[in-house]
């Protein structure tokens, strides 16, 4: 058994996971991993001969850890790193952590390339058939050739030819091209294809393409920069065909887990903001690499990309310093649509291709909430549609055709895993699924990558190949409703010590109690502390969504749509059961995976949709939570599960709920608590439970 962390210790932080603990000076920095259930792979038995076991340290201040990391508080290499390093290579900047120790407060970053078993990334593409009617178009034309008696220039003629057979006139032309221009022609033989962007955002349509012969395909990447993950598709801009889609861990991730982290890095930081900007657009350019090899094309075929992104992720992207987000008024540099040249944003694309960025809604509303909006189109419906893409920053979007709302909520990361005891990220190993038995407080549990339920035959031989290594978000919001509805939480969120009769599973940890979800390796426990960060993150979002119903004079809403990979994977009953989400029909609440990656992509299949997402967006009223005066009330209501005053009648009919606890206006004077009119759907629940 490991001795107790001494307070004096080195803190030794581990990302992307999230997971810290202090250890002793002289440590290895793989041992510190194994300790805290950090999967750092290795499989040469810490010999330093297989190299599996890479991280990488980052420097600096990170403010909200309170660590100050440096190259010096990692020992520097031995004899057997210096043999691997020697034969086989290291990338600049990794250490073997079976050979490096802690020699002071380190952040140490696993690198993603060398995870097997890495974050699943779940945002695949929209099947959704998007006309066409893209900024890019390729024409085929053949030149007169050169004419002593008519002495105008090779690109003249070129411009002749294409207004001639396509229309084109006062084309503009891609100053890298006019050197390659006249090799080019003579190589097709006066007959070329030259790829012609078009767009509102452009003074005048230009050549950004052109080769020799007939050309006939063209790609665009439709990407959504997110703070946890980055999502990307390759798409023909000829066919409207999905070729790839792909997606990875957000690098930035090491620099801060929430975005107000990153912000503080970058204040506190002389070189934080490029070093950031220079972290997500190698990511980008990571997965244009991928795309292109699943979707069996080229770089230099891709003359168009459409991004999405939050607000501080939309800046860092574009090299704009966000400290401005960070604080009041939360000021954007700019909030309409961009368009650049690729090249000139290090998007390692043809040199001529266009970048398009949708716009930004408001300061913490962004350009991925433009994308969902656009997607799922809430101002084209005639119902009361509530869109909400949950996130470390909630973005919430509610309305009709009549009038459309929006503000952001900081829900943290806790649905992402972070800040919970036993809590990562989804990826293979990680429990998505909970169901607790009301009678025996026995949990089962399912795992991503294995179909099996926990007490099903055979469970244990088929979780062997992933293990058991955590608790996702998924799993977070149904372990705790499950905790509620079967009685093991009270309606304010106190685990319910007298239980401890019932159920070992119910036990005193310090001067609460806590929940043990499964006993082994790891031990998986759900805490008070747990419970309250739950009820702390779904409270802030329930409160933004109430405060927009409220300025929409609305006691209801139509329709519900969960955008985004996590909103893919959370049950609506138990995202209702926990007050996640306000009241609604269960048949009309849906998931709609990735819609700002959706609404991406009909950006970058058809320009019209880039002109009806700037006026949608310049309609778009935008509430700011924090300016709300009754904000912290409606906060404190939202804490309770469900919600302390709130109804949930549509929920009542689909799940048995806990009889309500009186409210202090339904205390009598002598404390005790009022009888209550039940509503019939309680009755009819009560009914039901004998």
């Amino acid at each position: 058994m490991n001795p107790p962390p001494n307070i004096t210790d080195p803190l030794v932080l581990f990302m992307p996971s999230g997971k810290r603990g202090r250890f002793p000076i002289g440590t290895p920095i793989l041992d510190a991993a194994r300790q805290l259930g950090v999967y750092v792979e290795s499989v040469c038995g810490g010999r330093a001969t297989c190299g599996r076991c890479q991280i990488e340290v980052q420097e600096g201040n990170f403010a909200k850890h309170k660590i100050v990391s440096s190259l010096e508080h990692i020992s520097p290499k031995g004899p057997k790193e210096e043999r691997y390093e020697r034969v086989r290579g290291l990338p600049e900047g990794r250490r073997l952590s079976c050979s490096a120790t802690v020699q002071g407060d380190l952040v140490v970053d696993v690198p993603q390339d060398t995870v097997i078993n890495a974050q699943v990334v779940r945002k695949a593409a929209s099947d959704r058939v998007i006309e066409r009617n893209p900024a890019i178009q390729l024409c085929y034309v053949e030149v007169e050739e050169p004419d002593m008696h008519k002495p105008l220039g090779d690109l003249d003629r070129l411009r002749l030819a294409l207004e001639k057979e396509w229309g084109w006139k006062n084309l503009l032309i891609a100053p890298h091209l006019v050197p390659q221009l006249q090799g080019i022609l003579r190589k097709g033989n006066w007959a070329v294809t030259a790829a012609i962007h078009r767009d509102a955002g452009a003074s005048r349509p230009f050549i950004v393409a052109l080769w020799p012969g007939l050309k006939n395909e063209a790609y665009g990447i439709a990407c959504d920069i997110g703070s946890t993950t980055i999502a990307m598709h390759l798409v023909s801009l000829l066919s409207g065909r999905v070729a790839a889609s792909s997606g990875t861990s957000n690098p930035q991730i090491r620099f801060g887990e929430d975005l107000m982290s990153r912000v503080s890095y970058v204040m506190m930081n002389p070189d934080g903001r490029e070093a950031m900007t220079k972290a997500v657009r190698e990511a980008v350019n990571g997965l244009i690499g991928k795309v292109c090899e699943e979707g069996n094309a080229n770089r230099d075929d891709i003359l168009d990309c459409v991004f999405v992104a939050n607000p501080i992720m939309h800046h860092l992207f574009l090299g704009i310093d966000p400290t401005e987000l960070g604080q009041a008024p939360f000021a954007l540099a700019v909030s309409s649509a961009l368009q650049y040249w690729a090249h000139d944003i290090d998007i390692e694309v043809n040199r001529g291709a266009r970048l398009y960025t949708l716009p930004c809604i408001a300061g913490h509303v962004g350009a991925d909430a433009a994308g969902a909006t656009l997607s799922e189109g809430p101002y084209r419906q005639d119902k009361m549609m509530l869109l909400v893409d949950v996130g470390t920053n909630a973005e919430i979007v509610l309305g009709n055709r009549n009038r459309v709302v929006a503000a952001s909520s900081p829900t943290g990361p806790a649905f992402e895993g972070a800040e919970i005891s036993g809590g990562q990220r989804a990826a293979p190993g990680a429990i998505e699924r909970v169901r607790i038995d009301p009678e025996t407080l026995e949990p089962k549990f399912r795992v991503i990558g294995v179909d099996k339920w926990s007490d099903e035959p055979d469970f244990e031989e088929a979780v062997g190949a992933v293990g058991v290594t955590g608790i996702c978000g998924s799993a977070i919001i149904e372990v705790v409703a499950e905790m509620y509805l079967s009685g093991i939480i009270s309606e304010d969120g106190v685990i319910d010590g007298e239980l401890s009769a019932r159920s070992p599973r119910i036990f005193q940890d310090g001067r609460t109690y806590s929940y043990l979800l499964r006993d082994g390796e790891p031990r998986l426990v759900i805490t008070q502390r747990d419970v309250r960060a739950i009820q702390l993150a779904k409270a802030a979002l329930y409160a933004g969504v109430k405060l927009l119903m409220e300025k929409q004079g609305v006691d209801h809403v139509d329709m519900i749509r969960f955008a985004g990979a996590f909103g893919s994977f959370i049950d609506p009953k138990y995202a209702m059961v926990l007050g996640l989400i306000p009241d609604c029909d269960l048949a009309e609440v849906k998931a709609v995976g990735n819609a700002s990656g959706t609404g991406a992509m009909m950006a970058l299949l058809n320009r019209d949709h880039r002109r009806e997402i700037e006026d949608a967006v310049h309609r778009i009223e935008k509430i700011e939570t924090a300016l709300e005066p009754h904000f912290q009330q409606i906060f404190i209501d939202a804490m309770a599960l469900p919600n302390k005053v709130d109804p949930f009648p549509n929920l009542a009919l689909a799940v048995n709920l806990p009889p309500r606890q009186a409210n202090s206006e339904e205390k009598t004077a002598s404390g005790e608590a009022a009888p209550r009119r039940r509503s019939r759907e309680e009755r009819a629940a009560r009914r039901e439970r004998g």
